[in-house]
């Protein structure tokens, strides 16, 4: 057990979800940027509205974990499989924690909450699901 986890290609892993992340940073500050549109204020309302909220940050967790995956397939494809994919869930829980925890979001829709995690995992296994040993059995 603990010896498939030292063959874990860690560095790759964590790179791909520092690159994610930016990316996510990225969007989300111009997104917040974006607010000083009436348009686009009136919409954001909408989509952060008690009622849509969890909806909308449980699709952007799921973006972001499908961004994860379309990331380390361009960087290493021979190392993905279900524990690796099982790894990027973690390390990437661990990055958008310390992005968190600085506080440098505008509206927060970045982070690490349940039901964001669960999108993550989501969003992970859905485009990593080439990629399941178990899934090439069925």
């Amino acid at each position: 057990m603990l010896d498939r986890l030292k063959r874990l290609p860690w560095l790759v892993l964590f790179q791909v979800a520092i690159v994610t992340a930016i990316v996510a940073i990225a969007l989300e500050f111009l997104l917040g940027v974006s607010v000083s549109i009436p348009a686009m204020q009136s919409v954001l309302t909408i989509l952060l509205s008690p009622t849509l909220g969890l909806i909308t940050v449980f699709a952007i967790a799921v973006g972001i974990g499908s961004l994860a995956v379309f990331v380390f397939e361009r960087l290493n494809q021979p190392l993905i499989n279900t524990g690796s994919l099982w790894a990027l869930v973690l390390c990437l829980a661990i990055v958008l924690l310390v992005v968190g925890i600085v506080g440098i979001l505008p509206l927060g829709l970045v982070g690490v909450s349940y039901p964001q995690v669960v999108g993550l995992v989501v969003g992970i296994f859905w485009k990593g699901q080439p990629y399941w040993k178990s899934y090439r059995r069925w």
